[in-house]
């Protein structure tokens, strides 16, 4: 994954991955509680169905169970939240609801914890319906994971809305700038340190383009390392202490950051449109799945609440 999640428009700063995990420190907290509560219930769930029902935890964990059947409903709540992000893309009334990238922070959170509170309410067992189901919401969930990671190789400002490429190069200049103030070093020996992450290769097919992307993001971290490893190392009357050694590495992986997104734009382009081909029929198989799936159920009265 890359260093920054959304690249901040020229003057206004960059939104960085440390910040985004701040955010969405409520989405792992959650999703321990759910580990949790499914290792407490691992000796029901690992029964045959024939013995569950004769388990003192079985009116509890089971699917219409109170324990089941309330992360059901939460699960159908969440799951139906989450069609409010395309919702806030491409209606213009929602426009003043909060940021895009905030917007997509939060849908990419509801998204990793839905497969692990849907197995929960299934009483980890997937049959039928309901596992067809299963397996669309946790192939949206994976693919959401890749569309996240696409998402942060496009240059976007702190709305979300992409930046053009003149502001991308000022907004890389300006990193080079600091990586040379701080580091004491001429700019055109920064860059010439950092050029050997950057590098685009001529594949045309989607796995090469993003093989070449998830290259990029080693040979970022390798530069960045090597370049703090240097002035660590360099004889000065005035060495540079561990604290300005981070920030010359986390700047220094911005600056490599914009550039590989502005060689590689095109191609990021062409994988992003082709995973939103691919991830919505999984949503809407998830989607009617989940909707048949609570007709039924209510249907029959398989419930604890009436």
């Amino acid at each position: 994954m890359t260093d920054e999640t959304v690249c901040g428009a020229p003057g206004v700063g960059m939104t960085t991955q440390s910040e985004s995990r701040r955010r969405l420190l409520p989405g792992p907290i959650v999703l321990g509680c759910l580990l949790l509560l499914s290792l407490a219930g691992a000796r029901y769930y690992a029964e045959p169905i024939a013995e569950r029902v004769r388990d003192p935890l079985h009116a509890w964990l089971k699917p219409s169970g109170y324990v089941g059947q309330s992360a059901g409903i939460l699960t159908l709540l969440l799951f139906l939240f989450m069609w409010l992000y395309p919702l806030r893309k491409r209606v213009r009334v929602l426009a003043s609801a909060g940021r895009l990238s905030r917007w997509l922070d939060v849908h990419i959170a509801v998204g990793l914890i839905l497969p692990v509170l849907g197995a929960v309410h299934a009483a980890w067992r997937f049959n039928g319906l309901i596992g067809v189901g299963y397996a669309a919401m946790l192939l949206v969930s994976l693919s959401g994971i890749v569309g996240r990671y696409l998402y942060t190789h496009i240059p976007r400002g702190r709305s979300g809305i992409e930046l053009s490429l003149n502001e991308v190069e000022t907004q890389r200049r300006r990193l080079a700038q600091d990586v040379a103030a701080l580091s004491g070093l001429e700019a055109s020996v920064v860059d010439a340190e950092l050029s050997d992450a950057v590098s685009v290769r001529g594949s045309k097919s989607l796995a090469g383009i993003l093989v070449s992307l998830l290259s990029q993001d080693v040979a970022r971290w390798r530069a960045a390392r090597r370049l703090r490893l240097r002035l660590a190392r360099r004889s000065s009357t005035r060495p540079l202490d561990r604290r300005t050694l981070k920030r010359v590495a986390r700047l220094a992986r911005k600056q490599i950051a914009l550039t590989q997104q502005m060689t590689m734009l095109d191609a990021t382009h062409r994988i992003f449109r082709f995973w939103h081909v691919a991830h919505l029929p999984f949503a809407v198989t998830a989607f009617l799945a989940v909707t048949i799936h609570v007709g039924v159920a209510i249907g029959v009265g398989m419930t604890w609440f009436w």
